[in-house]
């Protein structure tokens, strides 16, 4: 609806047949492009429609404000719209159509509804001979149609009319591991303007086990200064992201991190994606044996197509390059021209740290260590996913469900079989229902391992036994056993910038500088600079306390929390969250002093949108945006990310998650067991149900939620 412009004309220019479609925003508010009209209409006294027929349809979700008395939000600005044009005047060509997400088709059963009565008042719903509207352009048919991803891409940055790249271009450029954006917090004022949105990219760059070197680190703050918005995110997968990239900016982005050694493609799209392992400062050797293997996957699994060099990493005057348009044709052994129905993630954990959230992606590899010592193999679960939509009962996040164990040399076989049996069996007409946790749902896990079998010519091992105890980072100094030095700081919600009080981006740039060691992203958008020396730790301890790097002074609560980006750059928020967070915990951490509970780790995860880029799923605690300052409450995850939450209040603003958490901490402070777990607290004494895997994450919910049946 973006692209649709609201106008007021003058009685004389009125229109004699207009029909109007609004979504809605907030709370029953106008979408963003429809404020200025209304705000012209809704008081207007001047205005005679007398000569004007019109019908008005609305897209809402009667359940997406789920409590009785908010229920006058659903389509409010539809049933608005259709109420002052009445007042005004207007006749109706049909009554006001509801859209409504909950319905099985969603918008469209109440839209199919609604079209005839439109065509019926015209008198022109029964003629013949019109071509048949074309069916509309879905990923599948755009990805078909890009010539392995070359799409209109290279004419799109050429293209100096706009900040902006085409709706088909945007769903390629994903599988290079760029996004568009815009700023948010500009939209308002720079529509006023009359300008378009202030459109820019956000890179993502591949980095599989999330191990850097430090000239790495410098080479990507170089380019956090001098291209982006002069800050970087520690993502929640273990790689850097850029914002603020303007798309004159974007291919010197892309070579500038192919300089560095790094790659951006499949970093998104529906491809697999980064491969997350372990970041374990304590066993350094085990550690260097299970990151080889996130590397062999990540290689045999990447795409093949060559657009990505063509595209990116040729020169203006490079005549090897080739196109959307030439003759010849690419090729994808494993992928094949559609690639994969939905997005791909893999991750390995290292027992008994679950850093990675291993059963929240769609393969997990759990390293299990030999009597040697020596890395045995890997216990494999698929089907974990996070992403879901706001009271779609049919989407819901999920856990991996265990296959069985695998040696470590067939463990790139064993993911490329998983993922071909995802290829030929997810669902490619609803993307939301194309994630492999569905597939498998829809299969049977036994269904689905013995495809995988069939495919790979040989059975899965019983899993090994094994142990996770947390999936939090530890900060601070620790040594490994063979002698060497880690150091994890805590970057809150993964943001590397400088402020006034907190030199940070510059403090580790000087660290960097120095050339010692590794530098390694954590799972939970932390960083470990690993295999200190001890005769260079004066040095190193030096430099963190002179930029105050060594601080971790913060509650557990804090440095057990995580949030996605959000507002203001991305474009799915619903609400704040990585600026937000932070706010939230200082106002808690009063009740965690006075309940003792400052020490005590407690895992509290935020999204601005449930498609859930910091798993809040499976936090002990999570809030999940769903409007502008109102969030979904969840409780009863499992500490080291075994089990998901389940949803306890529906759409609370920040009084109302004050009101709950506080007393609630105080409780778990005075009845808990010992050693027990918030999340599992929240169970025993029954403020929520447990969710016992992804099909019951709807069943059982508090009461508030139960009423909008």
């Amino acid at each position: 609806m973006a692209s649709l412009r609201g106008q007021v004309h003058t009685p004389g220019e009125a229109k004699e047949n207009i029909v109007f479609v609004t979504s809605t925003a907030g709370q029953g508010e106008f979408p963003q492009d429809g404020h200025a009209f209304w705000e012209s209409i809704k008081d207007n006294t001047e205005l005679d429609l007398a000569n004007v027929n019109y019908s008005v349809f609305g897209l809402g979700d009667k359940h997406y404000w789920p409590r009785k008395e908010d229920k006058i939000y659903y389509n409010k600005p539809a049933k608005d719209l259709d109420r002052v044009l009445s007042n005004l005047g207007g006749k109706r060509l049909a009554d006001v159509g509801l859209g409504d997400d909950q319905d099985p088709d969603g918008y469209k059963t109440g839209y199919q509804e609604w079209e005839p009565k439109i065509w019926q008042a015209l008198g022109v719903d029964n003629v013949e001979g019109l071509p048949e509207e074309p069916a509309p352009i879905t990923n599948e048919d755009i990805k078909i149609a890009s010539n392995f991803l070359r799409g209109t891409i290279v004419e799109g940055l050429a293209d100096t009319s706009t900040g902006a790249i085409s709706a088909s271009d945007l769903q390629l450029t994903k599988f290079h591991g760029t996004y568009m954006q815009d700023d948010r917090d500009l939209r308002d004022e720079r529509k006023a303007q009359g300008l378009e949105p202030a459109y820019s990219f956000m890179i993502r760059c591949r980095l599989d086990g999330g191990v850097a070197t430090p000239l790495q680190w410098v080479q990507m703050d170089d380019i956090s200064n001098t291209l982006g918005n002069e800050t970087m995110k520690l993502t929640t997968r273990q790689t850097f992201q850029f914002h603020g990239i303007v798309k004159g900016k974007l291919k010197p982005a892309m070579q500038a991190i192919n300089r560095a050694l790094m790659t951006t493609i499949a970093a998104c799209g529906d491809v697999n994606r980064n491969i997350m392992c372990s970041s374990l400062p304590t066993q350094s050797a085990f550690h260097k044996e299970v990151w080889k293997y996130s590397q062999v996957i990540s290689d045999h699994l990447l795409p093949q197509t060559t657009a990505y060099h063509e595209i990116w990493l040729t020169d203006d005057d490079n005549k090897k390059t080739q196109v959307a348009g030439n003759a010849v044709q690419d090729f994808e052994p494993l992928y094949g021209p559609t690639y994969l129905p939905r997005k791909f993630k893999i991750t390995m954990a290292i027992p008994p740290h679950n850093d990675t959230d291993v059963y929240a992606h769609d393969i997990g590899l759990i390293a299990i260590k030999g009597k040697d010592g020596k890395l045995a193999g890997f216990n494999v679960l698929a089907g974990g996913g996070m992403g879901t939509t706001h009271n779609n009962k049919k989407t819901y996040p999920q856990i991996g469900r265990h296959l069985g164990f695998c040696t470590p040399d067939q463990v790139h076989i064993a993911c490329e079989k998983i993922m071909l049996v995802q290829r030929d069996n997810g669902d490619r007409k609803n993307r939301k229902h194309a994630r492999l946790k569905y597939t498998i749902d829809d299969m049977g896990v036994d269904v689905f391992r013995g495809k995988v079998e069939e495919l790979w010519g040989r059975k899965f091992e019983k899993q090994r036994p094994f142990e996770f105890k947390s999936n939090v980072d530890t900060f601070g100094w620790q040594k490994d056993e063979t002698g060497l030095n880690h150091f994890t700081f805590f970057i809150e919600n993964g943001r590397i910038e400088d402020t006034t009080a907190f030199q940070m981006k510059t403090g580790l740039r000087e660290l960097a500088k120095l050339g010692k060691g590794e530098f390694r992203l954590t799972g939970n958008q932390h960083l470990i600079l690993s295999n200190i020396a001890d005769a260079e730790l004066d040095e190193i301890k030096a430099l963190l306390k002179k930029f105050k790097l060594d601080n971790l002074q913060f509650s557990s609560l804090r440095l057990s929390s995580s949030a996605c980006v959000a507002f203001p750059t991305c474009g799915l928020a619903m609400a704040e969250s990585e600026r937000y967070l932070p706010v939230l915990i200082d106002k808690l951490e009063a009740t965690l002093e006075e309940a003792g509970l400052k020490r005590d780790s407690i895992v509290m995860r935020m999204t601005g949108c449930p498609n859930g880029c910091a798993r809040p799923w499976l936090a002990e605690v999570a809030f999940v945006g769903k409007a502008f300052g109102a969030y979904n409450m969840y409780l009863g995850g499992g500490y080291h990310g075994q089990r998901l939450n389940k949803l306890y209040r529906s759409s609370i603003k920040e009084d109302e998650i004050l009101a709950i958490m506080r007393p609630l901490l105080k409780r778990y402070a005075a009845e808990r067991e010992k050693g027990e777990r918030f999340g599992d607290f929240c169970i025993r004494v029954g403020v929520i149900v447990a969710t016992r895997e992804g099909r019951d994450f709807h069943d059982n919910v508090a009461e508030e939620e139960s009423d909008e049946e």
